[in-house]
């Protein structure tokens, strides 16, 4: 009979182990699940930032082409000006 309760003790103990060793083994499943979706959600930022980098470059270059052509209307206006107030001063003359 001592026997019989040391099997079952032993018995016990290895349901035991076996019932944390399943419950370690799905929480290990699980970090690895999120972990996997982490580094997508990683890899989809990273594209991101990449397709945002490259229309912010975008936006600049048409930006300051802009800037360019805003300075070159603004000569060209100020020219304009003077030349039809050199006009007007010949004509008032």
């Amino acid at each position: 009979m001592e026997t019989e309760q040391k099997l079952d003790d032993a018995l016990g103990r290895l349901s035991a182990a076996i019932g944390k060793l399943e419950g370690v083994a799905h929480q290990r499943m699980n970090a690895d699940k999120s972990m996997g979706v982490l580094e997508k959600d990683l890899q989809r930022l990273g594209e991101d930032r990449s397709q945002l980098a490259a229309t912010l470059d975008d936006a600049e270059a048409r930006a300051e082409k802009l800037e360019t052509v805003n300075k070159e209307v603004s000569k060209r206006l100020v020219a304009a000006m003077e030349t039809i107030r050199t006009v007007l001063d010949k004509q008032g003359s």
